[in-house]
């Protein structure tokens, strides 16, 4: 069953960059584990699959410890200060920077075991009083000052749009982070590559992909759908 679902996802996905022009090898699929069992991410696994996305540190931490250390850890989800310590040395890249101070504690942590972490800042581009991020206008600035730190390496942008039963309604929110990334490259500022645009979900990828997604976050349409409840 997840196999032939990871089969679709990757069939609109190359479906999506023929549309828009694009070579397959320009899209990373991260395949969202959150609340999924080890067990499926094992079947998972057995497609060729190698990231995987979590939103709670402490879950991406409990599946690290027992599944195989090639799996490329992603944390999409809001992350407190005080977990970031468990983060470093297990994920390749945060995706969900959307503060200094949470620039700042990441630094002290990667400084602390004489690494770089890679991270991405997440926009809150739609504007939605329920998401984290920053503004599209406060990006910029937040940007110079992440920048600045040493062992934080800026790789590109986040955004997670509204959710909707119509993707086309959500091509203008992807369309806004790319000429954002656009902008931000045109800067040259230190330390800030902008080759990674994480964006699009199981709802909306194909159409991300067609404004210029390098990542897609998709968890339901490999897993399928989720019980919070557990």
């Amino acid at each position: 069953m997840l196999t032939e679902n990871v089969i679709e996802v990757e069939k609109n996905i190359q479906a999506a960059c023929d549309r828009a022009g694009r070579s397959r090898e320009e899209v990373r699929l991260i395949a969202v584990s959150k609340t999924k069992p080890v067990s499926d991410i094992e079947e998972v696994l057995t497609t060729g699959i190698l990231d995987y996305g979590e939103n709670k540190v402490q879950e991406l931490s409990d599946k690290y410890d027992v599944l195989p250390k090639n799996i490329r850890w992603h944390m999409i989800g809001h992350l407190q200060r005080n977990k970031v310590k468990y983060l470093i040395g297990k994920t390749v890249l945060i995706h969900s920077v959307d503060s200094l101070r949470l620039a700042e504690q990441i630094e002290h942590e990667a400084a602390k075991a004489d690494t770089i972490m890679n991270v991405l800042i997440e926009v809150n581009v739609a504007g939605e009083e329920s998401k984290f991020g920053t503004t599209c206008n406060e990006a910029v600035e937040l940007v110079r000052a992440v920048a600045a730190l040493k062992h934080v390496k800026i790789k590109g942008l986040m955004t997670i749009a509204p959710f909707t039963d119509n993707p086309e309604d959500n091509r203008i929110y992807f369309k806004k982070l790319k000429q954002l990334s656009v902008d931000i490259k045109s800067k040259n500022i230190d330390n800030v590559d902008m080759d990674e645009l994480s964006m699009g979900m199981t709802g909306d990828y194909e159409v991300a992909i067609e404004e210029g997604a390098t990542m897609v976050r998709v968890g339901t349409g490999i897993f399928g759908e989720r019980n919070y409840q557990i």
